[in-house]
């Protein structure tokens, strides 16, 4: 059975489109092929505006997370993998979605597992003007309300 998580996200990310906010995805940054900005990297994990605002050509595909943006001021094609994706939520209430460590039911456990050694890119800042809420801490994820 082919894994749910990437319909989970496109289903997430359009009901917080729908409602007018802004959604944001919580990201394992050193999971195998992922592309992200490392300057913004905090114990391992990224938060990234995936707004229709913040991004161009944004796929939400069932291998991957793809798109577009500019940290400072410079371009930047970023991709995720979807066991990269921990969760997707709103930036303006919190609510989401975090997937759990070990993967969701019909998912194949360690079909894709976290390369330490990866080759990463380093672009400059981020540009999104306001600070991405904290990813969760420690084993579990969670959410809080960021203003």
């Amino acid at each position: 059975m082919t894994s749910s998580r990437p319909y989970l996200i496109r289903a997430i990310w359009q009901w917080i489109v729908d409602n007018g906010h802004v959604p944001h995805m919580i990201v394992d940054a050193e999971f195998k092929g992922v592309v992200v900005p490392r300057a913004y990297v905090h114990e391992g994990q990224i938060v990234l505006n995936i707004g229709v605002e913040a991004t161009r050509r944004l796929e939400l595909g069932d291998d991957a997370v793809t798109f577009q943006a500019r940290f400072g001021g410079a371009p930047m094609n970023v991709m995720v993998p979807v066991g990269a994706v921990l969760g997707i939520v709103d930036r303006d209430t919190g609510q989401g979605m975090v997937f759990p460590d070990q993967g969701l039911p019909g998912e194949v456990p360690g079909a894709q597992t976290p390369d330490k050694t990866a080759p990463t890119e380093t672009p400059a800042d981020e540009s999104d003007d306001e600070d991405p809420p904290r990813p969760p801490r420690g084993g579990r994820g969670g959410l809080r309300v960021v203003k």
